[in-house]
């Protein structure tokens, strides 16, 4: 067998040798055209002839040679693993302890008691209004429930007595509680000309300069904030109500800041918006360096489903048929080392993350798939395993 290459060669040796009763330099020197036709005429015969030797042998040694080229791919053989998929929508930052204080009284700003960026407790007093003569009215009321208080004092007296008549009894009586009633609600009014922190907070921002007048309900003083109260709200599509709990584990994006908080849904509104098919979920947000501020843009990455033992495939070896059905590319194993046979697995598609996708059915653990290569693939064909 191995003296037949070089006989072939031979062969072709002999087949590519011109006439040798004409010398090509003579012919080339003689410039004789009909010559230099026929000499053109036998080497291109030789050459077509040699070409059609070659592709014989080349043919026959495909047939033969156990190596040849085969298509490379790689593979990996499938495994269970844990799965997360999250549903990931934009997110804002809030918090319910954002308030601008506005004044219940008229007048004018005395002081202000704070500074701008200052922590305050709830209760401490922050600024004092001019109460235009409502504690010199208070007193003088005070001063008229003191005379209303001892003469119902001295009418009870005398009535258990017997002294005196019922009416006057009662009339006392009556002017006494409703003096009550007029000094309570003056001591009210001054009580508005001085402003309170309502909860733990910062003084954000004073909005008023001292000396101003200031308009019921129309003029702000400040804003109080407290960062430490924070949480994230996103309106989430109604298709995902059913896979959404109190308790489900949330992971909250804030690219400005370049952080992620661990959190769960806290609320679930009830309502859905009609006009976008929305729902409203809140995440509470832990905020120790108080950096997350209200409104701050952000993502929240919700985890909707789980399951501890998905089969996992990258995306882009799923191939889909003329109808619009999902496969991929099984190896069957030969006989030859690390060369297989391509089988068209069909499969179900579950939900997709990071580039990879949930097998539902089609394949088990154990299976090999092609993973590079598998553009170019065939059903039924043999390519080379480039990894064991």
């Amino acid at each position: 067998m191995k003296k037949a290459p070089y006989f072939l060669l031979l062969l072709i040796s002999i087949a590519c040798q011109p006439d040798p009763s004409k010398n090509v330099d003579n012919v080339l020197v003689n410039g004789n055209l009909e010559e230099l036709q026929a000499l053109k005429k036998n080497y291109a015969q030789a050459l077509t002839d040699t070409k059609g030797i070659l592709n014989r042998i080349e043919a026959r040694i495909a047939d033969l040679d156990t190596q040849k080229k085969l298509p490379l791919i790689t593979s990996t053989v499938m495994e269970k693993e844990s799965f997360d998929h999250y549903v990931k929508i934009q997110a804002d930052m809030k918090t319910r302890k954002n308030v601008v204080l506005f004044p219940e009284i008229p007048g004018s700003l005395l002081k202000f008691y704070v500074h701008e960026g200052q922590s305050v407790k709830k209760g401490t007093l922050l600024a004092v209004i001019n109460d235009g003569g409502l504690q010199e009215q208070l007193a003088q009321l005070e001063l008229q429930l003191e005379l209303a208080k001892t003469t119902y004092e001295r009418s009870q007296r005398l009535w258990e007595q017997n002294i005196g008549t019922e009416i006057q009894y009662l009339e006392t009586k009556t002017r006494y509680q409703s003096q009550q009633k007029m000094v309570a609600q003056m001591q009210e009014q001054v009580a508005k000309s001085k402003i309170y922190a309502p909860f733990d907070g910062t003084i954000d921002e004073l909005l008023a300069n001292e000396g101003a007048n200031l308009s019921p309900g129309a003029t702000p003083l400040l804003r109080l904030i407290n960062l430490q109260a924070m949480y994230a709200e996103a309106q989430l599509p109604e298709t995902y109500i059913k896979n959404i709990r109190v308790g489900t584990p949330t992971r909250i994006e804030l690219p400005m800041l370049d952080k992620q908080v661990d959190t769960q849904i806290q609320t679930i509104g009830n309502f859905i918006n009609p006009g976008n098919r929305t729902f409203r979920v809140e995440a509470p947000l832990a905020n120790p360096d108080g950096l997350i501020k209200p409104n701050l843009m952000g993502k929240m990455n919700i985890n909707d489903y789980s399951n501890p033992e998905a089969l996992m495939v990258p995306q882009r070896v799923i191939r889909e048929s003329t109808s619009g059905e999902p496969y991929v590319f099984v190896l069957q194993p030969t006989d030859e080392e690390n060369v297989f046979t391509t089988q068209k697995q069909f499969v179900v598609l579950g939900k997709s993350s990071d580039e990879k996708t949930e097998i539902l059915a089609g394949l088990q653990a154990g299976d090999r798939i092609v993973i590079e290569g598998v553009s170019s693939l065939e059903d039924g064909q043999k390519v080379r395993n480039l990894n064991r």
